[in-house]
């Protein structure tokens, strides 16, 4: 990725990348942002990027939780199987 181009017209599509360059990217603007050497105007598009970054990171763990299963115990304490995370009991 090229560091000296922070404008959002030709960073790629969020909804096109993966967690991990999701997240890569967050990181990168968040280092932008910290070192406070940007123009105010293109902080505001870093930040709102960083923000959408955040939200679709967010999603996509939501997303996986909801998939993962938990292990039921039973009675004497060892696993019983399985189901999903969300469901009651």
């Amino acid at each position: 990725m090229d560091e000296g181009n922070t404008g959002t017209a030709q960073a790629p599509d969020i909804s096109q990348m993966s967690f991990e360059q999701a997240l890569v990217a967050l990181e990168q603007i968040v280092q932008q942002l910290e070192r406070g050497d940007v123009p105010l105007d293109q902080s505001i598009s870093l930040y709102e990027r960083g923000e959408a970054l955040r939200a679709a990171c967010q999603q996509r763990l939501d997303a996986a939780q909801a998939r993962i299963e938990k292990i039921v115990t039973g009675a004497d304490g060892r696993p019983a199987g399985t189901r999903p995370l969300d469901a009651d009991g």
